[in-house]
């Protein structure tokens, strides 16, 4: 008996721990999401990737050292608008002919594919996933994502929208100085302010009102995109360390380029280019303090990457991708592989460095996941989250298809890549070329006559991506000749 009563008192008070432990533990808070994307910001800009590099991104290599670092992280495109496109949605943008920059149109021997110029109503964005989740979401900087304040972020998931609209350069006021008389950056700054500073001010004061649930911050700097304008001190600074840099600032590639003029900077040494890529670098700490002040840094996913590679064949030709080749506008690696970084605490090992073949088209599925969102629809993306945990990614090929004539002189063409395998295709001719990245990043050694089984290989499945996506191709001018179709 007296076993038996001392058998139910322990039973009342395990009972009664399970009862009030109900009542006291709750789930564990969803991440928060802060995702920074630069414009046009080459994979070597920063010096994470880039030890040599001339401009200083101290910030940016905080965060590498923090989180994973991507060696083969790529744009879905080699121009904005169709990223942005790729970034929201998951999917390639070649599904609803988003192929360039809205609205871009460039006609050669060709006329170029035809162009949607807005992001379908219908798509389902990052944004409004994570808002279902019960997120606050928040959108700072360039959207250039529809001509009309329908397409505009507040209409597309986002709860506020500071200084995203239809274009896509700082190209109103004063630029990037204020008055910046950007009609959705209201009100506008005082006369002289900068535009990365007044973009990472209002972020982080988003991220402090919001630090009590799950917010959702996207960052899209109009920075490094032209005009090219820098702070005064910062450019007086890399004036000085210009001074110090010796060697040839340009070449030429007829190979590639597919004109004589065509020049390509390969050499670091803008210090207009210099002082907007540290502006922007010191905006992404203030973001990222800001985190740390809020008490929500342990807790927050951070996303670091470009919309496209480094402009180096036109509009002032300001940096160098090399040893890359190509920049914006270009599908070689120039024009799309791009500086990716995640950091997510308790997941990923702070300080990896992944080689694993990541893309835009993979940003919405990775944060629908660390949400805990069910995604119903299809998208082409993978969630990064097993990469994140030292696991491999279960893709074989990475598509891209520009069948534009870009203005910084890219030329139409698609690409496949498979392990250290890339294949080029240009849409003038149908003439193609084979890289063994690995041994060849720079795609100097074209290796198609050499393998011509894994020409045709890769070829086949380009060819059956291009159905599968319904891929548009280049058009008959009136009098011209007829453009090659696969």
């Amino acid at each position: 008996m007296i076993l038996k009563n001392k058998y139910r008192s322990v039973l009342t008070f395990v009972s009664t721990l399970a009862f009030l432990s109900a009542f006291s533990t709750s789930e564990p808070q969803k991440p928060n999401v802060l995702v920074f994307l630069v414009d046009d910001l080459g994979y070597m800009d920063i010096g994470a990737n880039n030890p040599e590099c001339f401009y200083d991104t101290p910030n940016v290599d905080s965060l590498a050292r923090t989180g994973v670092r991507f060696t083969d992280g790529y744009a879905a495109n080699p121009v904005c608008s169709p990223t942005r496109y790729a970034l929201m949605t998951g999917k390639y943008p070649s599904r609803v002919d988003a192929t360039n920059f809205f609205s871009g149109r460039h006609s050669k021997t060709f006329d170029p594919a035809p162009l949607n110029d807005h992001m379908p109503l219908d798509e389902i964005t990052i944004a409004q996933v994570l808002k279902g989740e019960g997120y606050a979401t928040y959108f700072a900087g360039k959207w250039h994502l529809g001509n009309s304040e329908e397409y505009y972020p507040q209409n597309r998931g986002f709860d506020f929208n500071i200084g995203g609209h239809k274009i896509g350069g700082p190209y109103t006021g004063n630029k990037y100085f204020s008055p910046f008389e950007n009609p959705q950056l209201i009100p506008d700054s005082p006369e002289g302010e900068h535009l990365p500073d007044r973009l990472a001010r209002e972020t982080a004061k988003f991220i402090d009102d919001h630090k009590d649930q799950p917010f959702f911050a996207y960052l899209s700097f109009y920075s490094v995109h032209t005009p090219l304008m820098g702070r005064p001190d910062l450019v007086e600074k890399y004036e000085a360390r210009a001074k110090e840099i010796v060697g040839e600032e340009f070449t030429t590639d007829e190979q590639v380029y597919g004109d004589k003029e065509r020049f390509v900077r390969i050499l670091q040494n803008h210090a207009v280019y210099a002082a907007m890529v540290e502006a922007m670098d010191e905006a992404v700490g203030k973001v990222l303090q800001q985190l740390e002040d809020s008490g929500v840094a342990n807790n927050t996913i951070v996303v670091f990457t470009s919309d496209n590679g480094g402009l180096s064949t036109a509009e002032g030709s300001p940096t160098s991708n090399s040893p890359l080749r190509g920049g914006k506008g270009w599908v070689h690696e120039g024009g799309i592989r791009e500086p990716w970084i995640i950091r997510y605490p308790g997941v990923a090992q702070a300080g990896t460095i992944s080689s694993e073949q990541i893309c835009s088209i993979d940003l919405f599925p990775t944060l629908a996941a660390a949400s805990g969102a069910t995604v119903a629809h299809e998208i082409d993306g993978l969630s990064l989250i097993p990469v994140l945990k030292g696991e491999s990614l279960a893709r074989r090929s990475l598509f891209w298809h520009y069948p534009h004539y870009s203005n910084q002189g890219g030329i139409p063409g698609g690409a496949i890549r498979e392990g250290d395998y890339k294949l080029f295709e240009r849409y003038e001719d149908g003439r193609v070329h084979l890289y063994n990245l690995k041994e060849d990043i720079g795609e100097q050694n074209d290796l198609a006559a050499h393998y011509p089984e894994k020409v045709a290989q890769m070829r086949a499945r380009l060819h059956a991506w291009y159905k599968e996506v319904d891929a548009k191709f280049l058009q008959k001018k009136e009098d011209g000749p007829e453009p090659w179709k696969p």
